[in-house]
């Protein structure tokens, strides 16, 4: 499972490189019109499709914190090629989420054996997961549309909260498709079954939706804020998630499940370290978009790329 998680590391890499040179937006839509942009989705669709085997083949609650180990690489990889200085905190940081990773593998808990895509159903709807997809998707709702067109531009946590929620969700459906397809592979075709295809228009939902507001969120929020937040969020859903619906923690005793938090903590700290440096390099964080940011989107005109009028002044009559 490492090399899934290096080769996401590494295409990671590769998409930070491409928006490298992109400044912060309003949050709008013109990351459409970025070719650098294109290139860096098409790297991390591979990178994802990467991803997504890992969760065919191990617990959510191993895979999703191991995303850590893809912000040792982009660090290791930008201070060899882009000569970002990686300094002794960002060093520490990177020991910190290995410790973490080691600390989390070595204590996961084992993959639990499923013979049936309708298993994974029957654990889908169950009354304590559909309890939190319910909470999940009505808090999804007030987010878009209550307090986002209010204070998106200014909260980051209102874009990142939707990405994170659906997120676990899109999570739990990935893993349920992967283990169809793992079967199916393997000569137990699961195309047949109707909740194959059930989970496989859940996963288009959610990520459609989970990419629209993270890069909504990249285009608003400076990436060293977003991505720390993001992975904390994200992560600890998923793993609420992945244990309310696949019960991954039933054969472990209280010490498997403290030290798998403890790891998982580790790795929190290491990732704060990794990007506090980057952002001490960068020149400092900023949870909300700075007026002069929004010239990226505005000609002297007035108008943004997106042909939105921002506004124009006309020059006074004289009466």
């Amino acid at each position: 499972m490492s090399k899934y998680r290096t080769l996401c590391g590494v295409l990671d890499f590769i998409r930070d490189l491409n928006w490298f040179h992109l400044i912060t937006g309003v949050g709008g839509y013109s990351y459409l019109y970025e070719p650098l942009w294109w290139i860096g989705m098409i790297t991390m669709i591979v990178g994802e499709a990467a991803n997504f085997a890992a969760y065919a083949f191990a617990p959510a609650i191993l895979v999703t914190p191991l995303g850590a180990l893809s912000i040792i690489i982009s660090a290791a990889l930008a201070h060899i090629i882009l000569r970002e200085r990686l300094n002794i905190l960002g060093i520490v940081g990177c020991v910190l989420c290995v410790v973490g990773s080691t600390t989390i593998v070595l204590h996961a808990p084992q993959e639990r054996e499923i013979e049936s895509v309708k298993e994974v159903w029957n654990l889908a709807t169950e009354p304590a997961f559909l309890c939190y997809a319910t909470i999940v998707g009505a808090v999804i709702l007030v987010l878009i549309f209550c307090y986002i067109p209010r204070h998106g531009q200014t909260n980051i946590m209102f874009y990142v909260g939707v990405c994170s929620l659906v997120g676990s969700l899109s999570v739990m459906s990935v893993k349920a498709l992967g283990i169809a397809l793992k079967l199916t592979f393997s000569g137990m075709n699961q195309l047949i079954y109707p909740q194959t295809w059930a989970f496989t228009i859940v996963v288009l939902i959610c990520v459609v939706t989970q990419m629209n507001y993270l890069n909504k969120a990249l285009d608003t929020f400076k990436t060293a804020v977003v991505s720390p937040i993001y992975y904390v969020m994200f992560t600890s859903l998923t793993i609420l998630a992945s244990t309310i619906m696949f019960k991954e923690w039933d054969g472990q005793n209280p010490t498997q499940i403290v030290t798998e938090m403890c790891g998982f903590v580790t790795i929190l700290s290491g990732t704060f370290l990794l990007h506090k440096t980057k952002d001490m390099a960068d020149g400092g964080l900023a949870t909300s978009p700075s007026p002069s940011r929004l010239h990226k989107h505005a000609d002297e005109n007035g108008y943004t790329y997106e042909g939105i009028p921002l506004k124009c002044h006309e020059p006074s009559r004289a009466s």
